[in-house]
């Protein structure tokens, strides 16, 4: 029998740290039979060694290219700018398949090449949800930041937060806000919005380890439709429900100029202000790790927004773990490609390829 060969690709995307598959998930697959090949990363958060002892082989950073054909290439993030024939099997989230920018490029190198393309996004089971998702940490951090925020707002700190840097673990994230929590004489009031989907159960389980008052709604407290006037007298609020049917927003320009409103920090977790869908119709930019906080309304009561569209990558150790452990148990179906999350996926890219 032949065994199955991965390859780890190295990410290049500037500051990713994450991995779509941790020493853990390697040896979990070595276990199994299978070959794992780990490029060399000057950025991962898991060093080289880690891999090494586990008994992975060692490539070079960027070797893939020249990888046997039968080798899997998998990744997180997209491939390096380039224009050459892609010959292998890859999987990562490709961002081809609603008409992004490049994406007829993209698809023709594996065309030219006669390669194929399992797009993280899409590897979906029977009930078409994905089986592999970082929303947790996306709640979790987007959380932290939106307390981290409010916290400086009550020392008056213009932005309250300046460029943010990953965290080595969530417990050093947590010290970080508990020192900032001591030096404030008051704590906030934390509202959630899609409390008990992936991305709000991480933001609940933040504000829950730094004992703040919570307030979780879901779909029973929100489906009488929006604006709801009692957002404003929490002092943040947390959205994490991603809409995609057309619903009255959750909060509107008007609202914000209540004399009632408290609220003075916004995070917006499921950031998606292009969309005609949006339920936080008062902003229109996303905004990133180097310039967290958009200022949408300044003085005496303050309110800023967070919008960062890749807010796991503040803890890269802990969701790339959470990932990976979801991820592996497919990766490990990888020896029959007829069988579970391969055949739709593989299906959804000859559909793609098909309409170039």
């Amino acid at each position: 029998m032949t065994h199955t060969h991965l390859w780890l690709r190295a990410e290049t995307k500037p500051q990713e740290q994450r991995t779509a598959l941790t020493p853990e998930n390697t040896k979990q697959l070595l276990d199994a039979g299978f070959k794992v090949t780990i490029e060399s990363s000057s950025q991962s958060i898991f060093s080289i060694n880690e891999y090494q002892n586990v008994g992975a082989e060692i490539a070079p950073e960027g070797s893939w290219v020249d990888a046997p054909e039968d080798a899997i290439i998998l990744a997180l993030k997209e491939l390096p700018e380039a224009d050459f024939p892609l010959r292998h099997q890859h999987i990562y989230f490709a961002h081809a398949y609603k008409e992004q920018q490049g994406w007829q490029a993209l698809l023709s190198r594996f065309v030219n090449g006669k390669g194929e393309l399992f797009d993280l996004e899409y590897l979906v089971d029977e009930n078409n949800r994905r089986i592999a998702a970082f929303g947790y940490w996306a709640g979790y951090a987007g959380a932290a930041l939106g307390v981290m925020a409010w916290l400086n707002q009550q020392q008056n700190a213009t932005p309250p937060l300046k460029e943010v840097n990953s965290y080595v673990n969530q417990q050093a994230l947590i010290a970080d806000i508990n020192e900032l929590l001591n030096r404030c004489e008051s704590k906030p009031r934390v509202l959630v919005i899609g409390a008990k989907g992936r991305s709000g159960s991480g933001a609940v389980a933040l504000a829950k380890a730094l004992s703040l008052e919570t307030v979780e709604w879901d779909i029973a407290e929100t489906q009488k439709g929006g604006p709801f006037a009692e957002i404003l007298q929490m002092d943040i609020l947390v959205n994490c429900v991603f809409i995609n049917q057309d619903l009255p927003p959750f909060i509107t320009k008007e609202m914000l100029d209540s004399k009632e409103r408290t609220l003075s920090m916004i995070v917006d977790v499921s950031c998606d202000p292009y969309g005609s869908y949006n339920p936080l119709p008062i902003y229109s930019e996303c905004t990133t790790f180097k310039s967290p906080c958009l200022s949408l309304i300044q003085g005496d009561s303050p309110l800023d927004m967070i919008a960062i569209d890749h807010l796991p990558s503040l803890l890269p150790k802990e969701s790339s773990e959470d990932y990976g452990e979801q991820l592996v148990k497919h990766l490990l179906t990888l020896n029959d490609q007829s069988q579970g999350v391969w055949p739709k996926a593989l299906s959804l890219f000859n559909d793609k390829t098909a309409a170039l």
